[in-house]
């Protein structure tokens, strides 16, 4: 399973943060910082379980201000 995570950090804090979140390797594949309404875009992959626990740790990090987890869903299109 694979969740994108969005992220909002407190002014001039990215640089803090992605470092932090570059050293949690176990299921976070992916950092890069982006443009819009997220600061911070994290691909994660691994069980439900994984990700849930992988959010919450974010939160926790004293710079995050927000998340918001996309979780891919399958859908049969019937194609």
């Amino acid at each position: 399973m694979r969740a994108l995570c969005l992220i909002a950090v407190k002014p001039g804090k990215v640089d803090v943060v992605v470092e932090i979140l570059k050293k949690k390797r176990k299921i976070v594949k992916q950092v890069m910082v982006v443009t819009g309404r997220a600061d911070i875009s994290v691909l994660l992959q691994g069980n439900i379980d994984e990700i849930n626990s992988s959010v919450i740790d974010f939160k926790k990090i004293k710079d995050i201000v927000t998340t918001e987890t996309l979780i891919e869903v399958e859908v049969n299109m019937g194609w």
